[in-house]
């Protein structure tokens, strides 16, 4: 079990909630080799209109994309779960090399094998162009602080 990551299914509201949190603080470290361990080996990804296969792949995608996206900011909440799935929605800002900023917003539908790693991944996400003064989430680069509030206290 040395390749497990917990809290393992079946998850229950408080583990669900656990793992939806650890996701977003590894997303938001933006260390793609780290995110990508996450993953099974083989795991399958539907990304917006992206379908990607396995961990490696996985690993290039966020490389590329965090090179993409300046000063990444996240945060994921758990929306339901059942089993070895949870469902979850999100909210990141960030800025592109020209300075310009955005608000995505999505949701993802996740699959865990006995061991707690993603093996299917499905994300819908929309962008939307956002002025500076209009983001809410300002926290240092890297973990959200634990005051911060969620996703349930802001407002579109």
């Amino acid at each position: 079990m040395s390749d497990a990551r917990p809290p393992l299914p079946p998850y229950t509201f408080e583990t669900a909630t656990l793992k939806a949190r650890l996701a977003e603080d590894g997303w938001n470290s933006r260390d793609a080799a780290r995110v990508a361990l996450a993953y099974t080996v083989d795991t399958q990804w539907r990304n917006r209109s992206e379908f990607i296969t396995g961990r490696a792949a996985i690993q290039e995608f966020l490389t590329l994309k965090w090179q993409r996206e300046h000063e990444y900011r996240l945060i994921k909440e758990m929306w339901g779960f059942h089993g070895n799935r949870i469902a979850a929605r999100f909210q990141y800002e960030y800025h592109d090399a020209q300075g310009r900023w955005f608000r995505a917003y999505g949701n993802e539908q996740w699959e865990y094998n006995e061991l707690g790693l993603m093996q299917r991944r499905e994300a819908s996400i929309n962008d939307v162009p956002i002025n500076e003064s209009e983001r809410k989430f300002h926290w240092p680069l890297g973990t959200r602080p634990a005051d911060h509030p969620g996703l349930e206290h802001t407002a579109k």
